[in-house]
């Protein structure tokens, strides 16, 4: 009975996963190549691209 208390409470505290698997890192890998590839976009798209012009622009035109 007691090693089977202190079994729960070892899985209760997190302490029966050693790291991720093959199929998670396969998982997080394909939501940040998901995610980079949507923000490549936003910041290449002709409104943002602009702004981060202007922005550049009027930080490199600033009078000293």
């Amino acid at each position: 009975m007691r090693a089977q208390a202190s079994a729960l409470v070892r899985r209760a505290a997190g302490g029966g996963d050693a790291g991720m698997t093959t199929s998670e890192y396969a998982m997080g890998t394909i939501a940040a190549c998901a995610f980079a590839a949507v923000l490549y976009k936003v910041v290449t798209s002709g409104m943002v691209s602009s702004a981060l012009e202007a922005v550049v622009g009027r930080a490199l035109h600033v009078p000293f």
